[in-house]
């Protein structure tokens, strides 16, 4: 397994940068992942042979650029389990796609006095949007609480879940704790109460297999760049009948069916959300992306980040001073491992890893009330991903114990 993953470190010409005169250790992959070379060299041939806008021309290039459009729909949706492209719009990233379910459906399907729920988890972008519809509407956003060690307490969710919920919505994985949540079965739970379930899957999809049918998932966001591909590319898969009551919130060319004087008819989904020339070199790189996961193999991808927790997770462990949150089992675990280390500032631990070429991320995580709910301002973050190897590991692992040195030798 080690052998054929370090194998791919070839593709990603990123990996040979030296920081600081250092080899570079890339590990904020939460944050973003490394682009291989098949999806770099996907977009540009794209700009080179086939550039055209698409869905307006009859001429050769504009057939070509809609047919690789739409080819990558049709991946997408094989990809996380779906059944029907139509169900596929493209949006710049979760971000964009959270706020479009909250403001495109839940402006209509959210009232006063309805009660929308989320857990102490979220990535704000996970949060923000809802509490914005919650105070328009005047609806009740609600919070699932938090195990001991960091997992969704099932118990409050069937407690904080009630008749008066419309929806619910939640990470599929976790970008600060590690740790994957129960979809499926709080799904089911919302769906006994007539709600729909929303998924934040930004930090799942790159990591293992997902079928958004089996999960019960009826609205599902995720980014191309956390999983090899380009920024400012996203997905929102929804049950057609959604979208299908769900109004597009930018208006242009290309999303309407018919523009009359005083009245405009839109077309189905997924074209009455795309309005305008979208990102079409993201949507190539994108499928691009896919293709290489799936050569991969998902299941491999998942394996690999176990291995190298179960390897990393003991030699954290040991270092004297330190916390880690999240689950202590490297087994129930992703590849994200936030901690902190007493008497020293995330972020001057950060700017020290970087001295040795280490990247890590250190701050609030974009999860302030998480941070709020562990006690704690901000933590550091590792985050593995497929190219990642053991030896990256040990220089993590070392480049840490040289920091606790420097700084407790008052060096600074």
């Amino acid at each position: 397994m080690d052998k054929k993953m370090n194998d791919l470190l070839e593709d990603f010409p990123i990996l040979k940068e030296m920081i600081n005169d250092e080899k570079l250790v890339y590990l904020d992959n939460a944050a973003t992942t490394q682009k291989p070379k098949q999806v770099l060299d996907t977009i540009r041939y794209y700009y080179e042979h086939d550039n055209a806008n698409v869905h307006r021309g009859v001429h050769t290039l504009a057939e070509r650029a809609t047919k690789q459009y739409e080819q990558v729909r049709e991946k997408v949706v094989n990809f996380i389990g779906g059944s029907d492209p139509h169900e596929v719009v493209y949006t710049k990233g979760t971000t964009e796609a959270l706020n479009w379910v909250a403001a495109g459906y839940g402006a209509t399907h959210v009232h006063a006095g309805d009660e929308i729920v989320v857990s102490y988890m979220e990535h704000h972008s996970n949060i923000v949007p809802w509490q914005q519809l919650a105070a328009k509407v005047g609806a009740k956003l609600k919070y699932i609480t938090l195990t001991a060690d960091g997992q969704l307490d099932l118990e409050s969710a069937k407690h904080v879940i009630t008749d008066k919920t419309v929806l619910v919505s939640l990470c599929h994985a976790s970008n600060v704790l590690g740790v994957v949540n129960p979809i499926k079965e709080v799904a089911q739970l919302a769906h006994q109460h007539g709600a729909i379930m929303v998924v934040d899957g930004a930090q799942a999809v790159p990591h293992m297999r997902v079928n958004v049918q089996e999960l019960g998932a009826d609205f599902y966001a995720f980014s191309g760049h956390k999983m090899l591909g380009p920024t400012g590319i996203g997905v929102l898969w929804g049950k057609k009948e959604l979208l299908a009551g769900m109004r597009p919130l930018e208006f242009g060319g290309e999303m309407i069916a018919n523009v009359g004087l005083y009245h405009t008819d839109f077309k189905e989904p997924p074209y009455k959300f795309e309005g305008g020339t979208q990102n079409i070199a993201g949507v190539v790189g994108l499928g691009a992306a896919i293709d290489y996961l799936t050569e991969v193999g998902l299941d491999n991808v998942t394996a690999h980040e176990k291995s190298l927790i179960k390897y990393v997770l003991p030699k954290l462990q040991k270092i004297p001073g330190i916390e880690i949150y999240g689950p202590s089992d490297p087994d129930i675990r992703t590849g994200v491992l936030s901690f902190n280390l007493t008497g020293i500032h995330p972020h001057d631990l950060a700017s020290a890893l970087d001295m040795d070429g280490v990247a890590v991320r250190a701050g609030h995580h974009c999860a302030q009330p998480l941070m709020k709910y562990l006690g704690v301002s901000a933590t550091a973050r590792a985050s593995f991903y497929l190219y990642n190897t053991k030896a990256d590991a040990d220089l993590f692992i070392n480049a840490i114990l040289e920091a606790k040195e420097f700084f407790s030798n008052g060096s600074f």
